[in-house]
C-alpha cells in the first residue's frame, strides 16, 4: 500500500515562501498521476498543481499560476510544491494525492473528485497578512 507523507507547512507572512514535500513509501507504477490539493476552512477542496506520466503538460490552478511550482525527485519518490509570493488566501491544509494510472491527464486528475487513489494526511499552511 502506497503511503504519502506531506511536510513543510507552517506559518509565513504574506509575500513569503514555503516548500512542501510529499514522500511516497513506494511508487511501483509505470503510469501515474500525482499532485497537490488544498482545502481552506469552509471551502471545497481545490486541485492546486498536478502532473501525469501520460501528459506532457503540468496543471496549475489559475489562482497559483506564476507563484507555485511542482517538481519531483524520482530517486527519492518525493514530489515538491514550491510556493512563492504567498497570500492570505493560500491558507489551507495542503494534501498530496496520487493515482496508479495517468490516463486521465494532469488536469483531470487535479479537478476530479474521484481520480485519486492515495492521499496523504495533509500539512497546514497559514499565511498571515
Amino acid at each position: 500500500e502506497v503511503q504519502l507523507v506531506e511536510s513543510g507547512g507552517g506559518l509565513v507572512q504574506a509575500g513569503g515562501s514555503l516548500r512542501l514535500s510529499c514522500a511516497a513509501s513506494e511508487f511501483p507504477f509505470d503510469d501515474y498521476a500525482i499532485g497537490w490539493f488544498r482545502q481552506a476552512p469552509g471551502k471545497e477542496r481545490e486541485g492546486v498543481s498536478c502532473f501525469a506520466s501520460t501528459d506532457s503538460r503540468t496543471y496549475y490552478a489559475d489562482s497559483v499560476k506564476g507563484r507555485f511550482t511542482i517538481s519531483s525527485d524520482n530517486a527519492k519518490n518525493t514530489v515538491y510544491l514550491q510556493m512563492n509570493s504567498l497570500k492570505p488566501e493560500d491558507t489551507a491544509v495542503y494534501y498530496c494525492a496520487a493515482a496508479a494510472t495517468g490516463y486521465a491527464g494532469s488536469r483531470i486528475f487535479c479537478v476530479s473528485d474521484d481520480a485519486q487513489d492515495y492521499w496523504g494526511k495533509g500539512t497546514l499552511v497559514t499565511v498571515s497578512s
